[in-house]
């Protein structure tokens, strides 16, 4: 993987041999963004299988699924983690009876791969229904980092916009930079930089002022998880971005593939919400920014309520209020790959948040 946490300064690629240099991988973001874990937790399973010393099948299931329940525990918030370990799993189970360890393995390595592969697919059909909201010569808010980086090909929201540069569009982004950890800032920009788009940096809190003005002309977001009922969870800070473009009657549109859903959770409010080191508040990168000893909270994710989403626009077509059932025919559109009833290894309690490390 491209070891998120060193970019802009240094680009740097790690190989992750083991279930644990994953799982630190994860936690540590140096690969980050909901589309990109689900592509990391199937190949870690498709890891842990492939190297399993189990002479059956039944055991290769067991480490494969034991690998699956660390893994998925790194990050609660993002639903692609567990939808994409459940996925290499089912395959493996479904073989697991007829086949040796060798060939079932082999399936689940070539599950995870073709995971990638339909993600990649998936975000150039995103960007493709995403263009009736990308208006010629708009300027475009973008929150976190929603690009190449984060999924198996262009992108969610920054693949939108990606493609409307290339059609001659002449569109323009405001990005943010997405404290606490600056990655639309270290991201958003490095990725703008290279493709070529004109853009410019803001300060997390002048963006909605910037609304208020006038200057933007939609704002375009991703997604961790998406409930049932349309409530949106992403990077902290995306729910104030949602009332300022309330407020000034300009789409807040959600580009997110269908792996984002999680019918199982009925609103927002049942979201895991996790919660990092305080440490990444107090300081930046290492440095201390606030007196010894001060206490800080860190959620990493807010919830946008339903009726503060435009559209939410998926590789299967774009849903619009009201949301559930617009959703669910949007999951029971890919039969044979539908986000599975509850994603593998969630088991964190509703309505309370869950604190991770980082």
């Amino acid at each position: 993987v491209l070891d998120q946490t060193l970019l802009p300064r240094r680009i740097k690629r790690v190989r992750l041999r083991t279930t644990a240099d994953i799982a630190e991988a994860i936690a540590s973001l140096r690969v980050r963004g909901a589309p990109q874990l689900g592509i990391v937790g199937a190949m870690g399973v498709a890891q842990a299988a492939l190297r399993s010393a189990s002479r059956g099948s039944a055991g290769l299931l067991r480490d494969a699924e034991r690998a699956g329940r660390g893994l998925a525990r790194t990050r609660p918030t993002a639903v692609n983690l567990g939808w994409g370990i459940e996925r290499v799993l089912a395959r493996g189970r479904a073989a697991a009876a007829s086949l040796g360890p060798g060939e079932v393995a082999a399936l689940m390595v070539e599950e995870a791969l073709r995971i990638q592969r339909e993600d990649a697919e998936a975000c150039r059909a995103m960007a493709r229904n995403a263009s009736g909201f990308l208006a010629r010569g708009a300027t475009v808010l973008t929150h976190c980092n929603t690009g190449s980086l984060v999924t198996g090909g262009w992108g969610t929201a920054l693949g939108a916009i990606r493609l409307a540069h290339e059609e001659g569009k002449g569109v323009r982004v405001i990005a943010t930079e997405t404290r606490p950890l600056l990655q639309g800032s270290r991201l958003t920009v490095w990725e703008l930089r290279r493709l070529g788009i004109p853009h410019a940096l803001v300060a997390d809190g002048a963006a909605a002022g910037l609304i208020a003005r006038g200057e933007i002309s939609a704002v375009l977001v991703g997604a961790d998880r998406i409930a049932a009922n349309g409530d949106v969870a992403n990077k902290v800070g995306t729910y104030p971005l949602a009332l300022a473009a309330r407020a000034s009657r300009i789409p807040f549109v959600v580009v997110a593939p269908v792996s984002t859903f999680d019918l199982s959770v009925r609103d927002g409010a049942a979201i895991p919400v996790e919660e990092r080191s305080p440490g990444e508040v107090t300081g930046v990168f290492g440095i201390p920014v606030a007196p010894r000893g001060t206490a800080a909270r860190n959620p990493a994710f807010d919830v946008t309520p339903a009726r503060f989403v435009t559209a939410i626009v998926t590789e299967r077509g774009v849903a619009r209020s009201p949301y559930r059932g617009a959703l669910a025919r949007l999951v029971a559109r890919g039969a044979s790959h539908r986000a599975p009833e509850a994603p593998f290894g969630a088991r964190t309690p509703p309505r309370r948040a869950r604190r991770a490390g980082a």
